[in-house]
Formats: structure tokens, C-alpha cells, sequence
């Protein structure tokens, strides 16, 4: 009999599999992300759809009926889902590497390996930046990008879960550049801002929904620059509060090291957060924190990671390329018949805290 071999087709396959699992398991949102409407990325994938194609998600939310109960009639009683539908456009994502010259000659897999390293590397870095740039869109457009009629009419529609320093107060006309500018240095991110940002996600409307733990323990993810992060760190009540902190469950996914639990929120520190600029009061500088729920992010996968090789210069050099179709954007909540009037935040919390950079 003869001995079974795997094709050189099946071995890229493979790879290429490899590849796609690896950084999506290495990457910084790691512990958000998830298949579910749990989660606070939520993935998934529709192997159908092309570039330019957009991946439907469902966003639900909270019941808040009271049921009833006892020989009473459900029918007709039922409760409104109220949930809404959201459309993420998926489009091309590739990059290569061409291979220095060398003496051998690379097998399929071996020349795939030799450039495996800096592209991994690279689409996790794209990966993060576009989960950072998603939290700050303005309804899709990129913040810095979004002209000042549009970050006003998107924090008229989002003035419940958008927070200016440390008061609600610094809000007094949905005129974005002049509710930072109410920001002075002192109101830096703090244990009472943290704990005012998820009073607010509780209380906004539709609710912003804490995701859940294994054990059933309900949570919001906080991410906040290094700055930001620091400031917190440092805050009093903080520091008393993670002396005196009970096991908390740190082999559930959602916690890794050097994260701040504080009134049911955990804090993630994302050195790439940028700072808003010096927009504050007396030039202050300003610099977001995003409170996240369930179903903040949508990511949405149309291809997963496939690898091509290339020759070049007669033969002399050789490269190898990745490509994907997919998208990351924020979850946007609309009206109206098709979801997209008056949008708002589904699942994210803004806050813009003081941060002024280390001396």
C-alpha cells in the first residue's frame, strides 16, 4: 500500500488556517472578542459576502417588562424586542514581503514561514488600530476626519453616554469643541468619573448591556490610554480598593494582568489610545476613555487570512502576500425603517478625561 501524502495545496491550506487563528488569539482585544451578542467584539463571519459587501448584525436589547405570571394571558402580551439591525461593510485588506535573496531555494511553506513573523505582526497592529479608530468614529467617520457639524449632531443623538470631564454639566449644548473646552486639567480620569461613566450606561437610553462572565457576574470593559490609566491608578479610592480586593476570578477570560477592577467595571490599559490634542480648558490636554458593553465592536470576517507567493526579477526574488476581506466598526443603534436615523452608540461609553503627559 502506498503511504498517504498531503498535497502541497492542503499544506498551504493549513498555514493559512494557522495564520488566521494565531493573531486573532495573540491580539490585544483578544479577551473581548467572541462569536456571541455577549461579547464586547462581536465576531462573525459570512464566507458568502465580497468586497464592498455589508454583514448584518442584530442588535438586541434589554427586556424590561415585568412578564406575567400566574393563569394570566401571554398572548398579546409579549414583549417588543426592540432590537435594530446594523450593516458593516466588509472590503480588502492585503499586505506582502518580498524575501531577501538567498542561497536555497524556499518550498511553498518555507518561504510563507520566512515572511510569517512581520506579517502577523503587522495584521495585529492593523487589527488594533482599527478597534481604536472604531471607538472613536464619529457614525462611521474616522474622528479626526469628522468635521465639528458632525461631532455635534452625533453627541445630540449620543448626549446620554458621552462624558466631558467630570461633571454632565460640561454638556450644556451638544456643542462638542465647547463641552471639551470645559475640561480643566484637574478633571482627570477617577474613581468617581469611572463610576459616573457606568451610572450612565446603566441609565442611558437604550441601555448600554454589561457583558457577562462565566460566572455570571456582569461587567462593562473600560479602555483608557496610558495617561488616563495612570491617573486612575494613582486615584485613592482606586488604590484602597485593589488592597483590599477579594479573588475576583482571575482564569476567567475576560481578566489579565495589570487590569483595574472597580465597581463592576474592568479597566484595560491601551498604550495606542491617542489623545484628543490640547482642547481643555487653558489648553488642557484631553484624551478619551471608551466604557464598552456587549456588542460594542463588530467585526466581520467575509475572508479569512489566505496566503499567495510571487517570483520576481526572473526567478531571482520571491515574496509572499496575505489577504482578507473583512471590517471593524463601532455598533451603531438607528430608527426609522432602515436603522439608520438618529444613530447612536449601541454598545460604547465616552468619556474625554484630562491626561496631561508625564513631565
Amino acid at each position: 500500500m502506498a503511504d498517504s501524502t498531503v498535497s502541497a495545496g492542503l499544506k498551504v491550506q493549513n498555514w493559512d488556517a494557522k495564520f488566521f487563528t494565531e493573531y486573532l488569539s495573540q491580539n490585544r482585544f483578544k479577551r473581548e472578542m467572541g462569536t456571541s451578542e455577549n461579547n464586547i467584539i462581536q465576531l462573525k463571519t459570512d464566507l458568502t459576502k465580497k468586497k464592498g459587501d455589508s454583514v448584518t448584525y442584530a442588535l438586541v436589547n434589554k427586556l424590561s417588562g415585568a412578564g406575567v405570571v400566574g393563569a394570566a394571558t401571554l398572548e398579546g402580551n409579549e414583549e417588543d424586542m426592540n432590537s435594530r439591525s446594523f450593516k458593516l461593510t466588509v472590503n480588502k485588506l492585503r499586505n506582502g514581503v518580498r524575501v531577501a535573496e538567498v542561497d536555497e531555494q524556499f518550498s511553498a511553506i518555507s518561504l510563507r514561514e520566512a515572511g510569517r513573523v512581520v506579517l502577523k505582526n503587522w495584521i495585529m497592529e492593523k487589527t488594533r488600530d482599527q478597534i481604536i479608530a472604531a471607538l472613536s468614529s464619529i457614525n462611521g467617520v474616522a474622528y479626526g476626519s469628522a468635521s465639528e457639524t458632525q461631532k455635534d449632531a452625533w453627541l445630540v443623538d449620543n448626549a446620554d453616554r458621552v462624558l466631558f470631564g467630570s461633571a454632565k454639566g460640561n454638556n450644556s449644548g451638544n456643542d462638542h469643541s465647547a463641552a471639551l473646552a470645559q475640561i480643566a486639567a484637574s478633571q482627570k480620569f477617577s474613581a468617581a468619573n469611572l463610576s459616573l461613566m457606568k451610572r450612565m450606561a446603566e441609565t442611558a437610553s437604550p441601555k448600554i448591556m454589561p457583558t457577562r462572565t462565566t460566572e455570571d457576574e456582569q461587567y462593562y470593559v473600560v479602555y483608557a490610554g496610558s495617561d488616563a490609566f495612570r491617573d486612575l491608578k494613582a486615584d485613592t479610592t482606586i488604590v484602597q480598593a485593589q488592597r483590599d480586593a477579594l479573588d475576583r476570578g482571575e482564569n476567567n477570560p475576560i481578566f489579565s494582568g495589570g487590569d483595574i477592577v472597580y465597581d463592576g467595571c474592568i479597566v484595560k490599559k491601551i498604550v495606542d489610545i491617542p489623545a484628543v490634542g490640547n482642547v481643555g480648558a487653558s489648553s488642557a490636554t484631553v484624551a478619551p476613555v471608551y466604557l464598552c458593553g456587549a456588542q460594542a465592536i463588530g467585526f466581520a470576517i467575509a475572508k479569512k487570512t489566505t496566503s499567495k507567493t510571487e517570483e520576481f526579477d526572473y526567478g531571482d526574488k520571491q515574496g509572499v502576500a496575505i489577504e482578507e476581506i473583512r471590517g471593524i466598526e463601532k455598533m451603531l443603534f438607528g430608527s426609522g425603517s432602515s436603522d439608520v436615523a438618529d444613530l447612536q452608540d449601541h454598545g460604547v461609553m465616552t468619556a474625554y478625561q484630562a491626561a496631561a503627559a508625564d513631565a
